[in-house]
């Protein structure tokens, strides 16, 4: 039995613990917005988040998420108003989608550490979540109005 947190819900699973946490994500809790895309860690598609930072979720093996805080991109504002979702749209970063949800978490957990990522951070840190559509340009460009607006938002809380 694996025992953790998804998407703010207290989780108890019952199934071998080998399996790894994108099935699990996928196939037992029937969250979808996770997507399979290689299967060996190198394309992204499957990024979430495990207590805050982004990891690849189909070489991750339920032994070892045990009393980790899971985050998928329907948690990470289950509305669709967090500033990168909402980023994403603006500057109509998706062609195909499939890789989206893998782009926009991976994106999520690099903002923490770079709030204001230059061009080469954002190239450096994303070069791992692969995208067949070739929209990088525009991933990049949503990333930075995200950033934009997480700036502001933090220069409007600080001065209340």
């Amino acid at each position: 039995m694996t025992e953790f947190n998804l998407n703010g819900k207290s989780i108890i699973v019952d199934i071998d613990e080998d399996t790894s946490l994108l099935w699990a994500i996928r196939d037992v809790f029937g969250i979808k917005g996770t997507k399979f895309g290689c299967g060996i860690g190198m394309c992204g598609a499957c990024t979430v988040h495990i207590d805050g930072r982004a990891v690849r979720s189909c070489i991750t093996p339920l032994s070892a998420v045990g009393g980790a805080e899971i985050t998928t991109i329907e948690g990470l504002d289950a509305a669709g108003q967090h500033p990168l979702q909402k980023a994403w749209i603006q500057a109509q970063t998706p062609q195909c989608g499939y890789c989206q949800s893998g782009q926009i978490m991976q994106a999520a957990s690099m903002l923490k550490d770079y709030p204001n990522p230059s061009d080469a951070d954002i190239d450096n840190i994303m070069s791992g979540n692969l995208c067949r559509c070739m929209a990088y340009a525009r991933i990049r460009k949503a990333i930075k109005l995200a950033a934009a607006e997480l700036a502001g938002a933090a220069t409007t809380g600080a001065s209340s």
